[in-house]
């Protein structure tokens, strides 16, 4: 290879960017050529110890073999395409050209351009490991290595996006996560073909492509212990390069239910607030519809002192019921948003503004009657019990077709919305699993440690519907 060549092809295909470097130096009467962006390479690394080595080279013969042997570095690869350079360079590889040598030596020197480990920002953490997972894969392959030490922990790469050249890593137990789940998962990872992936986000879409139901059928997390566990139960967990959210494929809805805190307290208690998120599950969707559908057309089931203090509040209130419940959730709707959006002291200075200001001003102005600020207060309070974006989203849809069906035909349209709904749930399908798995269909074992929990001593079994190897517990 001619490195004056080289030299200005690279160049020219990099369009002379700034933050490209290249330099020439002469060992004897040997030319070498290096080049790195240091935008994404450590310039201490190449001095300190690319250079020094280099430096310190007093006999040119067989130069290429000396420094592929001897260069003070785990990650060296050596390669004759040249186009395979420009993938290298921007993964924060030094790419080292010695004139009239065929090949090339290309040697890591990535710089750290990630943040730290951190806690979790989108899930609370109250008991737990604290740590999280960030933007940087080998990390995060670190953080589930350190938890499960077992030589059947397998992590396949695979490279997605003509431009991106993103890493997105396939991990799962050899032995424990069913083949069939492992090879179709990667079939259809690998027929994307996209410019580019920014988040694991964007591999949700590949793997689900019929996206016919509002709840999602992988579950993402920033927590490695919980990535763990599920691992651990034959589940498979996909993590992408440059994000913090690692996708956990099949999800249920039990799944959305249960808090990775409830693997570290007594089993009694954990039964109790998983009773409350199914209940508080039900009422966030239920509540407006069914308030409204008791106060337009069945008003024989309210209580006669209570239909008289409703009526009452309801004075002068210029719209219908429907309205009013629309108004307001859309309202809170906006509020949540905005407190997420805000950064932290401004968001809980919004929230309270929006909360007790807002809410009492349509109150005295008569826009919304009091009963129906308490409506909205059940329904928003129980809402948030869930933190997963994807499933208060569909939550929203769903309590949105309620109040709908409430609004038209009173309890028969609860009924019917309540026909429609559980049809829904009990078609919709992850990895051909029912999404309903373990409650329908019936998992009689399985039940008893998801919508309950037993003690982790007696928990013996991985669930039958996600592996074949199912003896967790050893018998002595």
């Amino acid at each position: 290879m001619d490195i004056d060549l080289i030299e200005k092809y690279i160049k020219d295909t990099y369009h002379n960017s700034s933050d490209l470097i290249t330099r020439k130096i002469k060992i004897k009467n040997k030319n070498i050529l290096y080049v790195f962006l240091e935008s994404v390479s450590s310039d201490d690394k190449i001095s300190d110890f690319m250079m020094k080595k280099i430096s310190k080279i007093t006999n040119s013969r067989n130069l290429f073999n000396h420094l592929k042997n001897s260069l003070p570095n785990s990650h060296i690869l050596i390669s004759n395409d040249l186009n395979d350079c420009f993938t290298k360079l921007a993964s924060g590889f030094t790419c080292l050209f010695i004139d009239k040598e065929k090949e090339y030596i290309q040697i890591e020197t990535k710089s750290i351009l990630d943040r730290g480990i951190t806690e979790s920002t989108s899930e609370a953490i109250i008991r737990g490991p604290k740590d999280s997972f960030t933007e940087n894969i080998v990390t995060n392959i670190g953080l589930i290595r350190k938890r499960i030490k077992d030589h059947n922990l397998f992590f396949d790469e695979i490279i997605i996006g003509r431009r991106s050249k993103t890493k997105v890593i396939v991990s799962y137990i050899g032995g424990v996560a069913e083949k069939k789940n492992i090879l179709r998962i990667k079939k259809k990872l690998a027929k994307i073909d996209i410019d580019g992936i920014l988040d694991s986000g964007y591999i949700r879409d590949f793997l689900n492509p019929k996206n016919n139901t509002f709840f999602p059928k992988i579950k993402s997390t920033e927590r490695p212990d919980l990535a763990s566990y599920e691992l651990l139960n034959g589940k498979i967990i996909v993590m992408m390069d440059n994000s913090p959210f690692v996708l956990i494929i099949p999800a249920f809805l039990t799944d959305y239910i249960m808090n990775t805190e409830d693997l570290y307290q007594k089993s009694g208690n954990v039964n109790f607030t998983r009773i409350l998120r199914f209940l508080a599950f039900i009422l966030t969707i239920i509540t407006p519809g069914f308030y409204i559908a008791v106060t337009t057309f069945n008003q024989e089931i309210i209580p006669d002192e209570l239909l008289i203090s409703l009526a009452s509040q309801r004075e002068g209130v210029p719209f219908p019921t429907a309205i009013e419940a629309f108004i307001m959730m859309i309202t809170f709707e906006i509020l949540r948003e905005s407190d997420i959006r805000l950064p932290s002291k401004m968001g809980a200075a919004i929230s309270i503004v929006g909360a007790l200001v807002l809410g009492e001003a349509a109150v005295a102005a008569g826009i919304v009657a009091p009963i129906v600020i308490i409506v909205v207060a059940i329904t928003s309070i129980c809402g948030l019990v869930f933190t997963d974006i994807d499933f208060v989203n569909a939550i929203r849809w769903w309590r949105l077709i309620f109040l709908i069906f409430g609004a038209l035909a009173g309890i028969i349209g609860i009924v019917i919305a309540s026909i429609i709904f559980i049809n829904k749930l009990a078609t919709i399908t992850t990895l051909d699993e029912p999404f309903l798995t373990p409650i329908s269909p019936l998992y009689f074992k399985e039940l008893k440690n998801s919508i309950t929990k037993e003690p982790t001593n007696k928990t013996k079994e991985r669930p039958t519907y996600l592996t074949h190897n199912t003896k967790k517990i050893g018998e002595k």
